[in-house]
């Protein structure tokens, strides 16, 4: 029988938050593969734990992936564990669980600690709907286009950074997003952990004088729908009636849906709509 892939949460800081599941696993399965075995080491030394390593990295993560699965085929059981937190979540462990499905391999999670719920719920923001986009890419036209999505979104929203790259990331925002209320989480579950609630700009700010320490994490507030609303019919009753008609008769549209559709936009009725056009001829 085929061996199984554990994926393996690790502390984010603090190592009495590993489960007492994901040690037992650790010890029991026949190979750990580590995202740096340089650091997880100190993790095993910890816990006294002799499970043999292999690293299994982003830049070794397809063809290691084959070499481990060919493993699991002959019946290996191996542990995939992250530097910090829930393998899978912003690292290569999405691709070997991905490529285990491919090739019957069955997959299973332990749940453990993972920066961005903990940053979620330390936020002091909203938390029933959140979007996470770990880092930011640093291709710029690739990170131009992913801000431009986030200009409307109405969750919660999540991303990671490096303190060496905080302050620019920081000014991509307001300038992207405009000023917004934001908690910045640093240091979590470590004994300098900080949850600092604030707004961009202020952030940004603070750090002209004050030099970035720490792993980041950054939750910032959704739009309202409201506000978005506001500001599309706003967009809307720049353009004549007649204009915003022939938008979506060029559609296909016919000239009662349209009519529907121009006073949704405008917040009237399509009553209101129907007369106008009357009365213009």
């Amino acid at each position: 029988m085929s061996g199984k892939l554990y994926l393996c949460a690790t502390p984010i800081g603090n190592l009495e938050d590993i489960t007492f599941r994901v040690l037992r696993t650790l010890k029991e399965v026949d190979l750990i593969a580590a995202e740096d075995t340089r650091n997880s080491i100190k993790l095993l030394n910890h816990f006294d734990i002799k499970t043999p390593m292999t690293s299994y990295h982003e830049y070794n993560k397809i063809d290691k992936a084959y070499v481990l699965i060919r493993k699991m085929q002959e019946g290996q059981n191996i542990a995939l564990i992250t530097d910090a937190g829930t393998p899978g979540i912003s690292d290569p462990g999405e691709e070997l669980a991905a490529m285990c499905y491919d090739a019957g391999i069955e997959v299973t999670s332990l749940p453990g600690p993972a920066a961005c719920i903990t940053a979620l719920t330390l936020s002091g923001l909203p938390t029933r709907r959140f979007a996470f986009e770990a880092f930011l890419p640093m291709d710029k036209k690739e990170r131009r286009a992913v801000l431009e999505e986030l200009v409307n979104e109405t969750r919660t929203i999540i991303l990671y950074e490096a303190p060496h790259k905080l302050v620019r990331t920081l000014e991509d925002l307001l300038e992207t997003l405009g000023n917004r209320r934001m908690t910045l989480c640093r240091e979590l579950t470590k004994k300098h952990e900080t949850a600092f609630r604030t707004t961009i700009q202020d952030l940004i700010t603070y750090y002209t004088s004050e030099k970035p320490l720490g792993e980041c994490v950054l939750v910032i507030e959704g739009r309202s729908r409201q506000e978005i609303a506001e500001e599309e019919q706003a967009s809307w009753e720049k353009i004549s009636v007649e204009e915003h008609m022939e938008i979506y008769e060029s559609k296909g549209v016919s000239h009662k849906e349209a009519m529907k559709l121009v006073a949704k936009d405008r917040g009237v009725t399509k009553r209101d709509i129907y007369q106008y056009l009357i009365n213009r001829e």
